[in-house]
């Protein structure tokens, strides 16, 4: 039997571990799955949505037990109180506009014909949720999916094994059928066959991009769609009329919060010349005031990354920065609890350049590199001068300048004086090899049901 094992961060013990479930038993609990779907698709759509609404609810009466979890499982220091804020906002907002996002487009209803576009559900929905934001990523597609109709099956990574299975539990605990919402523990193997038979009729994957290209392989030839939300390598860029001070608050903390796991953290910054030193030495500044230490600790402010193999290739791409000519600006003495393992210092590079790994690939964790511009258009041709595509953020008083420039990025997401935000009721996107479809908003919704066209015409004396 195979055991998937999550492997603590806070300390390299066993945190978790469940057998996974033979393919035989997965593809019965999918048939379950779709099974109970017709059913649930036929109750009345605000009381899906209630129900959904009271397991979200019995999931924050589990604070106590989830956020200690979360920081042994991927290391997220409990100070920060886990995910509820954005995983209430998303869920509350979704719910708030399900019923105009599922309404009918009513065309025509006259006394000769009646023609409208309404929006089914697509029937099992199979959510393959990540562990940077465990919480907060499976429930944007879980709440959307739930309300529209469709049943979920939800599939989380090793590394927060226990997520999926308190998600289910606060969710059929607060009335959710069980067969509507299912967590299971699968290996990949046994994921690639179930995507490969057809078996789901949505397929919505947050995680690398090599997942993305293989979830792509396993449902090749069966149209099943797919929603992928892949790498990222997003840019900040501050104009000369910034407000220097905001800037560097949000930026950094975009860079370096959750030790820099996030989808959207900024991971390269370019500045005006006219600003650049200034930021430079204020940033340095701020990332050093972190306290790295044991997550369960609630001095600390910055964690451990979720597994020591995250934190080797964020140490070998600095690493490889500086052979190349970068110089890495924060003292590492300042940071004792670096073991060279998961618990990871943050750091500022600049003299970088887009020759280094460390300015084109993912870094994913607690590093930045800085590099100064002279105009517009020198930003604007590095912040596109990369395979991924999922948010940039512009510092400048000067929102048309924005504009101007946000229409010539190559990005899901143009944010002004913020970052590292998800906005419920803006669609969640990306571009180039950050993936394909598109969550939240009333797209979001659309995206979890498919079009029904009715042409009725009328009987005639």
């Amino acid at each position: 039997m195979t055991m998937i094992q999550c492997i603590s961060p806070v300390d390299g013990s066993v945190y978790a571990e469940r057998p996974a479930m033979p393919l035989e038993d997965a593809v019965e609990a999918v048939g379950r799955a779709r099974k109970a779907q017709k059913s649930w698709a036929k109750r009345p759509l605000e009381e899906r949505v209630q129900l959904v609404l009271k397991g979200v609810a019995r999931l924050n009466e589990m604070a106590d037990e989830v956020v200690p979890e979360l920081a042994w499982m991927m290391g997220r220091p409990v100070r920060y109180g886990g995910e509820f804020k954005g995983f209430n906002e998303r869920s509350n907002y979704v719910a708030s506009i399900a019923a105009d996002a599922l309404a009918p487009m009513v065309v025509e209803n006259s006394a000769s014909f009646e023609r409208r576009i309404e929006r089914e559900p697509h029937g099992v929905v199979f959510v393959i949720a990540p562990w940077n934001y465990p919480y907060m990523t499976a429930i944007n597609t879980v709440a959307p999916a739930l309300m529209a109709g469709n049943t979920v099956v939800l599939k989380h990574a090793a590394q927060t094994l226990l997520v999926g299975e308190r998600m289910v539990r606060a969710f059929v605990e607060a009335g959710v059928p069980e067969d509507v919402f299912q967590n299971l523990f699968l290996d990949h193997e046994t994921t690639a066959k179930l995507i490969s038979q057809g078996l789901f009729n949505f397929v919505n994957f947050t995680g690398s991009v090599e997942g993305g290209r293989s979830i792509e392989r396993s449902a090749a030839g069966t149209f099943t769609g797919i929603g992928l939300e892949l790498g990222g390598k997003d840019p900040g860029y501050v104009m000369e009329d910034a407000d220097l001070d905001a800037a560097v608050d949000t930026l950094m903390d975009g860079a370096t919060y959750n030790s820099g796991q996030c989808c959207c953290g900024i991971e390269r910054i370019y500045v005006h010349e006219s600003l650049y030193d200034q930021f430079v030495e204020k940033s340095v500044a701020w990332v050093s005031n972190y306290k790295l230490g044991n997550p369960l600790d609630k001095e600390t402010t910055l964690g451990p990354m979720a597994n020591k193999r995250f934190a080797k290739v964020v140490r070998e791409q600095v690493a490889d920065a500086v052979s190349k000519g970068a110089k890495a600006l924060v003292d590492p003495k300042l940071f004792p609890a670096d073991d060279g393992g998961a618990y990871l210092a943050p750091q500022v590079l600049i003299d970088v350049d887009h020759s280094m790994v460390f300015m084109r690939e993912e870094t994913f964790g607690p590093a930045v590199g800085i590099m100064k511009v002279k105009t517009d258009d020198e930003a604007i041709a590095l912040m596109n001068d990369s395979r991924y595509g999922l948010t940039a953020s512009l510092w400048t008083e000067d929102a048309a300048r924005a504009g101007r420039i946000g229409r010539e990025l190559e990005t899901g997401t143009v944010f002004m004086n913020r970052c590292d935000y998800l906005d419920p009721a803006l669609v969640w996107t990306g571009v180039k090899e950050t993936g394909r479809g598109g969550s939240l908003s009333v797209l979001g919704i659309h995206n979890l049901t498919r079009p029904k066209s009715y042409h009725l015409k009328k009987a005639t004396k």
